[in-house]
């Protein structure tokens, strides 16, 4: 059997990191692999066995701690669907509101058709511009322009 080197072996490691990512689709193990890579190129340039596993350990572990505080801080700015522009090109746009029901609902002309819409909650009724600030179902959710 073949001795391999320190670089082959932390490749070797690399390697089936992946092969396990590409299984999985845990992408953490991309950044686990990349601190591999950083241990074999220590391991190449003839750090001591203690610099590589730093190197891949702050490399690998340190990758992912930033991947994991970017994904939390991603989710928790994400906004749902019904009140996301990024997803729904109708928050943001301007209607007419002529007049309000008791209940807190009116129907106004929205591209082109008549829609149903409705207050957004803290909202006082009033005619005029309202933009649409949310879309649940078939409801506009509006809020005045002046608000």
């Amino acid at each position: 059997m073949e001795h391999f080197s320190a670089p082959t072996l932390w490749l070797i490691v690399a390697g089936v990191l992946v092969i396990i990512e590409l299984l999985t689709g845990t992408f953490y193990l991309l950044m686990m692999a990349m601190g591999a890579v950083a241990g074999a190129m220590a391991a190449y340039f003839g750090a001591s066995v203690t610099l590589q596993l730093a190197s891949a350990s702050l490399l690998g572990g340190g990758a992912v701690a930033l991947w994991h505080a970017h994904m939390r801080r991603q989710q928790a700015s994400e906004q749902p669907a019904s009140r996301n522009r990024d997803v729904n090109l109708d928050i943001g746009e301007r209607v007419h509101v002529t007049a309000w029901e008791p209940d807190g609902t009116t129907r106004v002309q929205y591209r082109g058709s008549g829609w149903q819409a409705r207050l957004a909650p803290g909202a006082q009724p009033q005619s005029g511009q309202h933009f649409v600030v949310a879309v649940e179902g078939n409801w506009l959710v509006l809020m005045p322009s002046g608000a």
